[in-house]
């Protein structure tokens, strides 16, 4: 594959209500999409999770676009891969950091070449599975009884693992009502988004009561030693989502202790090549890991899926159906999810199992930017 030209989007899609968590509340999403254009003519879309304000990760879609417009696109343009894998070396070199920015690129080559061979994306990802549980992530709401209604109504949707956004004063009476309502067999978990500090141990204490599934990161991403000293107090397992930005934290991880179970999402750790080495360090160590999601698009939802599909993402994921977020999606068809709480791997059509509503697309856009290759050499052929 020869990439010939990049083209950078922002479009803005409106939730169906506002997602509320521990670092702020999202009515809209700003969303950056890529659409990468081989020589031979063909295409592939690729989504940036980086979100509007730096709450989540150091990044956002306005520091992506500049580092992909600077950086990134300008290192592999004109130049030939022989897989979308072979992209993730060629960014390394380009910037520092930026692996958001970097996934949305990195991915959208793996796309490219599904597009390219006519392969599922999933099966060229290496996928076992045609069907992935979904999971639900529940926003931080004013009260326990509205959570708890929350909870319930996803429960009879039939959500295989139903996700509890915390934060300190929203907590432990929140997970109490909301155990009571769906009874004790329901997987339960809880996602602090890194709102605790070392001081909130006996707070955090007082979850293992109610029998979660998982902790989702309680303290800072950076403190996996006090991670490690938190486990050791809790009955619980400890997940840890932002402090994994790579197989080295795994490791770390694990000769700490600093948890039980890996959430894997591509643009935290910077695309598919990463996301697969930890994947394969986790189930070589026999932790379980599953993908998060980041409200992204049907475009984004699809990468996730064809993830989820390798064999060690054994617990559901965030991959709730494109309505849960969005009253119109941007592909077709959209996510769905059966009554099995299960998802389709979209190992039928080649790429990455949807098309893009290019029509609604276009009707989105607030800006836009096309980089092509201007001749000159990129650097070494791949």
């Amino acid at each position: 594959m020869k990439l010939e030209a990049v083209t950078l989007r922002e479009i803005h899609l409106p939730l169906r209500e506002p997602f509320r968590i521990s670092s702020g509340t999202v009515s809209e999403r700003r969303i950056l999409l890529l659409e990468l254009h081989d020589e031979s003519g063909a295409g592939a879309w690729a989504e940036c999770v980086a979100a509007e304000r730096p709450n989540y990760s150091p990044e956002t879609i306005d520091t992506a676009w500049l580092a992909l417009r600077l950086w990134l696109v300008p290192r592999v343009l004109g130049r030939t891969f022989g897989a979308g894998s072979a992209v993730h070396a060629a960014l390394e070199g380009a910037a520092r950091g930026h692996p958001m920015a970097k996934a949305a690129l990195e991915m959208g080559a793996w796309g490219l070449e599904a597009e390219l061979s006519r392969r599922p994306l999933a099966e060229l990802l290496g996928g076992v599975r045609q069907t992935v549980e979904v999971g639900v992530s529940l926003g931080i709401e004013d009260s326990p009884e509205r959570l708890a209604e929350k909870a319930a109504s996803a429960v009879e949707r039939g959500y295989r693992k139903i996700k509890l956004k915390i934060e300190p004063g929203s907590d432990v009476e929140f997970v109490r009502k909301v155990r009571e309502v769906v009874g004790p067999e329901v997987p339960l978990m809880v996602d602090a988004n890194a709102a605790y500090g070392p001081e909130d141990g006996d707070r955090l204490q007082e979850l293992d009561e109610f029998g979660l599934t998982m902790i989702e990161q309680p303290l800072d991403r950076t403190d996996l030693l006090r991670h490690a000293r938190l486990q050791k107090r809790l009955e619980t397992p400890i997940c840890l989502d932002e402090s994994i930005d790579c197989v080295d934290r795994v490791e770390d991880m694990i000769a700490l202790g600093s948890g039980r179970v890996v959430n894997i999402k591509p643009g935290r750790v910077g695309g598919f090549t990463a996301s697969r080495a930890i994947h394969d360090r986790c189930r070589e160590s026999g932790l379980p890991v599953w993908c998060g999601g980041m409200l992204e698009s049907g475009i984004g939802r699809a990468y996730n899926v064809a993830l989820a599909s390798l064999p060690n993402f054994t617990m559901p994921g965030d991959l709730s159906p494109s309505r849960r977020y969005w009253a119109r999606d941007i592909v077709d068809p959209e996510w769905t999810m059966g009554p099995d709480g299960m998802v389709q791997v979209p190992l039928d059509r080649p790429g990455i199992g949807v098309e893009v509503d290019r029509e609604r697309v276009e009707a989105l856009t607030v800006r836009r930017e096309r980089l092509v290759h201007d001749g000159r050499p990129a650097g070494l052929q791949e």
